[in-house]
């Protein structure tokens, strides 16, 4: 049987924190609607309006609290309210999206195969800071996907391999291969993949 490797990239207490603040977050705006609107048209409509502001939220910090993401042998999962997984020897898509939100950029491998996704966060950086995926973590990772033979596989494999030495090196979050590759996406948007040929370049100049 294969190992399973952990890949939440934030501790999970931290994470269902998170989502209880969420959470309290979200009863909180449900009130405030539901109460105003109770007071203009009824107790009725205000009952209502404070459910579907809450439910949708509490839904989402629900799933947030529950998230988690492994690799077991080359099939990645991600559970939430089901699991989903995919296999990453055969998925036919392989992209690394960049997210921005609050001043802070997240940094992932995203797969899709079989009809189903994922977005496997591998960084998230801060100003000249964050936290990114563990050593061991980013070897499989590295391994897998080269396991796959094709271009696009390697190329992320060589990318993670960079990052591994980076990290060896002691470089500075700003001098390793996921925050350069972060770094070149533009600002005010939300979500971007990154240019296939841009990273294929990007990774040919990395030692």
């Amino acid at each position: 049987m294969s190992e399973r490797i952990p890949l939440d990239l934030l501790d999970p207490a931290a994470v269902r924190k998170r989502a209880r603040t969420v959470g309290v977050g979200a009863l909180m705006v449900a009130a405030a609607f539901g109460g105003l609107l109770g007071l203009l048209a009824g107790r009725t409509a205000g009952l209502v309006t404070a459910a579907v502001f809450a439910v949708p939220l509490l839904l989402l910090a629900w799933s947030e609290a529950r998230r988690r993401v492994w690799l077991e042998g080359h099939v990645l999962s991600v559970r939430a309210f089901g699991t989903r997984s995919v296999d990453l020897h055969t998925a036919d898509q392989l992209d690394l999206l960049v997210t921005d939100m609050r001043g802070s950029r997240t940094v992932g491998l995203f797969v899709r195969g079989g009809g189903k996704a994922i977005n496997l966060a591998l960084a998230v950086y801060a100003g000249t800071g964050g936290r990114e995926q563990g050593v061991f973590a980013l070897r499989k990772l590295a391994d897998v996907l080269a396991g796959r033979g094709d271009a696009p596989g390697l190329v992320f494999s060589e990318l993670l391999v960079a990052q591994l030495r980076a990290e060896a090196r002691g470089l500075a979050a700003a001098d390793r291969p996921l925050y350069q590759l972060g770094s070149l996406a533009p600002a005010g948007r939300l979500a971007q993949k990154l240019n296939p040929d841009a990273i294929s370049r990007f990774v040919s100049t990395l030692d």
